[in-house]
């Protein structure tokens, strides 16, 4: 066994997406080919309304499947195949894009005003790109949870981890999505299959990745050039991004640590991106938005 080396470490940054939502963003629309088969990762943590409310109005996609997973407060969402939604705390929406749908996501947040979850974006490859769309809401209920005997808790979101499978299926990226809580002072392993592309993201307490008596690696950007002192271990915020192996060794801190951990097969394809639209070739993007401009983007719509 091999423990997978921390590659990179990196903190989100601070965006405004839809029609003006302050979110963190943790990678994306830069280069895709240490992330492949994933194309983004937001970070939706929000606790004051007036940043959220204005939401994510109508807008296409195309080419790639976006899931959205919620920690607190509530998601509405509607789209152009006639579903229409809400997911809640501790819920998941899958949507495969594909061909072209038309949605809009609006965030609620809950009694105490907050909003919390992520979205992430994978993409399809070239052979599924012109796929018809489709839609897949999991509630909170339905999510495998699993505690090992040390205490360490997983929420399944998708794949086959520890002998259980998630509820999300037929996804392209044959990712494994898994929400875990290691508690005060554990260390823990994870297994990771070789030939996939995996990342942490830590978004509460802290700890250290890959061999924990070694010395953390060092942020590769995102740091300003007085900082001398680079951080002592992954806390909330934290993109862990690794390098090849077939095991994450994670060292919990004093107040343990919860972070995604997720990975996925390579696409090893050309991708060519602009805005809501993921395609593999410039010809193919140009298209995408000339049949926006012509009325004719949705091919699979509903009669």
């Amino acid at each position: 066994m091999s423990i997978r080396p921390v590659k990179k470490l990196i903190k989100s940054k601070p965006t405004t997406e839809g029609a003006g939502v302050h979110l963190r963003r943790a990678f994306g629309f830069g280069d895709t080919r240490e992330f492949d088969p994933f194309l983004l990762l937001d970070d939706f943590r929000n606790d004051v309304p007036e940043d959220y409310l204005a939401g994510f109005p109508w807008h296409p996609h195309r080419g790639i499947e976006t899931v959205t997973y919620v920690l607190a407060g509530t998601v509405e969402h509607g789209d152009s195949m006639g579903n229409r939604g809400s997911i809640a705390s501790g819920d998941v929406q899958w949507m495969t894009a594909g061909s072209g749908i038309i949605h809009q996501e609006m965030p609620l947040g809950d009694h105490a005003g907050r909003m919390h979850g992520f979205q992430l974006w994978a993409n399809l490859p070239s052979s599924l790109k012109m796929t018809p769309p489709r839609y897949q809401e999991v509630k909170s209920n339905d999510i495998p949870e699993i505690t090992d005997d040390d205490g360490t808790h997983v929420r399944l979101v998708c794949g086959t981890f520890w002998g259980k499978s998630g509820p999300v299926d037929g996804i392209a990226a044959d990712p494994i999505y898994i929400d875990v809580s290691v508690a005060p002072g554990r260390k823990k392993t994870l297994p990771i299959e070789t030939t996939r592309h995996a990342f942490a993201y830590v978004f509460a307490g802290s700890g250290k990745f890959c061999n924990a008596s070694g010395p953390l690696a060092v942020p590769t950007e995102g740091v300003n050039w007085l900082d001398t002192a680079p951080p002592a271990q992954a806390d909330n915020r934290s993109l862990v991004i690794f390098d090849r192996g077939d095991e994450v060794v994670v060292q919990a801190g004093d107040e343990g640590i919860r972070f995604l951990l997720v990975s996925g097969k390579p696409l090893q394809e050309p991708v060519a991106w602009y805005g809501p639209i993921v395609m593999n070739t410039q010809e193919q993007l140009r298209q995408a938005f000339t049949d926006l401009e012509r009325g004719t983007f949705l091919k699979n719509a509903k009669d």
